[in-house]
């Protein structure tokens, strides 16, 4: 007859603040990202703390915010995604054309209905893009680096042509409401649906089947592979994902700006891979959560709309002020990760 063991070492409490224990870059984000706050509220606090800023920034870290998680999704899986901006570019011009085309021209409920067709249209371009990355990663074995780089030139050659270089605007009304409406005052639509895309995606990452393969196949591919997992499945998987977040991003800022053209955010290619490192993704694979990218995006926009309160700063000094913030990450990350190492070598030997 089998008998529980039983043991005099008291179980450890479980209190509400747990889970930031257990995870020391979300903790280090937090005290980040209060610290600026309080920064920036007692040094501007007239402009810093009015809604008209918080309401600026809800909608401008919805689109790098959404870029960040699909290409934080493929560094879990031990990749990158470097095509994540022009993935959305792409997918909101194929989205206004077809709007302008079918939807400006009509009103009422078939106008809803070719607005809600524009939008299915977008995100399956989104998905086409995605799965045309895992198809050269996964299956032709090209190096993620350097095939989303490829793409990244493709999707953003084929939005020129099909535009001629000129600037999709010109929408429906209804679908431009969507980056207009506000939410009893303090919270904007696009932020609210990126609210619920970052609640899915961290879930469905965090918590099933197929994120616990996602991670075991950035961590050790081989290691993943004898385990009976395909790696080929996952690969393409987590690119399609990251296609689907990207053209959401795409279709967000066509509303918001009630326009798309090929090159539009280009600057947010370096921003999106900042984003990620800082939340804690490692750029080697296998680690790294939803949350802390969720959390490193507002830490970013907090930074951002407070440089921005400074006119003598110019803004061509910001892709130099993220580029340092990046290898600041990584090297912070890189002792933090050898000190880690360090300790479990001195538990194990012990």
């Amino acid at each position: 007859m089998k008998t529980a063991l039983k043991t005099n070492e008291p179980a450890a409490p479980k209190t509400r603040l747990s889970f930031i224990k257990m995870d020391g870059n979300i903790l280090r984000l937090l005290i980040i990202m209060l610290t600026i706050f309080i920064i920036a509220s007692i040094t501007k606090p007239s402009t810093f703390l009015s809604v008209a800023n918080f309401l600026s920034m809800e909608k401008q870290m919805v689109e790098y915010g959404l870029m960040a998680i699909g290409v934080g999704i493929a560094m879990i899986a031990g990749g990158i995604d470097l095509s994540v901006v022009y993935i959305a570019n792409l997918s909101a011009i194929v989205a206004g054309l077809f709007m302008q085309k079918f939807a400006v021209a009509v009103s009422g409920p078939e106008q809803i209905f070719f607005i809600v067709l524009g939008i299915l249209l977008g995100v399956l371009t989104g998905i086409v893009c995605g799965l045309f990355n895992g198809f050269l990663i996964a299956k032709l074995r090209i190096p993620a680096m350097l095939a989303t780089l490829g793409t990244m030139q493709l999707y953003m050659g084929i939005a020129i042509i099909v535009t001629g270089g000129s600037i999709v605007s010109g929408l429906p009304e209804p679908f431009a409401l969507i980056g207009r409406t506000n939410v009893f005052g303090i919270f904007t639509m696009s932020f609210i649906v990126y609210i619920v895309i970052v609640a899915i995606v961290a879930y469905y990452i965090g918590k099933t089947k197929y994120g616990l393969k996602l991670y075991l196949l950035g961590t050790n591919e081989k290691a993943s592979k004898f385990a009976g997992i395909k790696n080929n499945q996952i690969i393409i998987r987590a690119y399609m994902l990251s296609g689907v977040i990207a053209a959401s991003a795409g279709l967000l800022s066509l509303a918001r700006i009630n326009s798309a053209k090929a090159d539009f955010g280009s600057s947010f290619v370096m921003l999106t891979i900042l984003i990620a490192v800082l939340g804690g993704i490692n750029p080697d694979g296998g680690a790294g959560k939803i949350l802390g990218i969720f959390l490193a995006t507002i830490t970013v926009q907090l930074m951002s709309s407070y440089l921005n309160m400074f006119p003598e700063i110019s803004n061509f000094y910001r892709d130099m002020i993220w580029g340092i913030a990046l290898i600041l990450v990584l090297i912070v990350n890189h002792v933090l990760n050898k000190k880690s190492e360090a300790k479990l070598m001195r538990l194990t030997s012990q």
